[in-house]
């Protein structure tokens, strides 16, 4: 399957320390090998790289691991095949404009007869993944139950859009990313993980590669930063792992959502 890469901060931050893990994992210590994408949110306006070829060969991947592009939200995805060809079409991350904003997606997972469930009209996938195809349908079904007009609290769009992952959950492997640009929302159906940093900041070290940064030398005393993974990136830090049916809604680092499944066994069954 993929992986997954996310970043909420309170301040414009760079996500090369955590990227240069990931990119490892498409094709040297993982086998996420069918291309890779990112999205960098600046204000309301965004940037998006994206390689059909593996990120640990990629020169596009190769400068986002070495020009430090601050955001307050990032979303990231290594692609391991399981639906649609190996194109830019079917690259993660995938955005669509809503109320005015640009949403981005990312998904890990695969799921089965989900065609029939999908059915979508305003919004339509360019590629040809279950993944686009969800991220539509998520979307379709936003708009028809809150209209045109973006409600002054996104929290409930949010909470709603949760209900929408659990439906999908059930047919297959569902880990997902969803960002407005200022909320950051994360969804576990088996394998998803997060860590806050904050001060007092310490040195991390990289899982996948020799790499080893002191936050506190990049950092000021008032930075805020979560980063979600499908894996922990770092081998010495303590990271919360999601358990099935978990999600959590971020915003400039900060938890604001803290949703736990009811029925964890009943969750973990469900997968199997």
């Amino acid at each position: 399957m993929c992986e997954l890469l996310a970043m909420s901060a309170n301040v414009p931050t760079d996500i090369v320390f955590s990227f240069t893990g990931l990119a490892e994992r498409g094709g040297v210590t993982g086998p996420h090998v069918d291309g890779w994408g990112i999205t960098f949110y600046e204000g309301k306006g965004s940037r998006t790289f994206k390689d059909a070829r593996p990120s640990s060969e990629s020169h596009v991947a190769s400068l986002i691991k070495s020009y430090p592009i601050k955001s307050e939200v990032v979303v990231s995805h290594i692609r391991q095949a399981n639906r649609g060809g190996v194109c830019l079409e079917n690259t993660h991350p995938f955005t669509r404009e809503l109320w005015g904003k640009y949403w981005t997606y990312a998904h890990n997972g695969q799921l089965s007869d989900y065609q029939q469930k999908f059915q979508v009209s305003r919004y339509q996938p360019v590629g040809d993944t279950d993944s686009e195809l969800a991220f539509c349908w998520i979307l379709q079904k936003v708009v028809d139950h809150f209209g045109d007009e973006e409600p002054e609290d996104l929290t409930v769009v949010y909470r709603f859009i949760a209900t929408l992952a659990d439906e999908i959950r059930v047919l297959g492997v569902f880990n997902m990313i969803l960002t407005d640009g200022d909320n950051l929302m994360s969804y576990c159906s088996n394998n998803l993980c997060y860590i806050t940093r904050r001060a007092p900041f310490g040195k991390a070290k990289l899982i996948d590669t020799d790499v080893v940064i002191d936050f506190d030398k990049e950092t000021t005393p008032n930075d805020i930063v979560t980063v979600i993974a499908t894996r922990p990136l770092t081998d010495n830090e303590d990271w919360h792992i999601l358990a099935p049916g978990d999600w959590k809604l971020f915003h400039k680092g900060e938890r604001v959502i803290d949703h736990f499944a009811t029925n964890v066994a009943a969750d973990t069954a469900s997968q199997e």
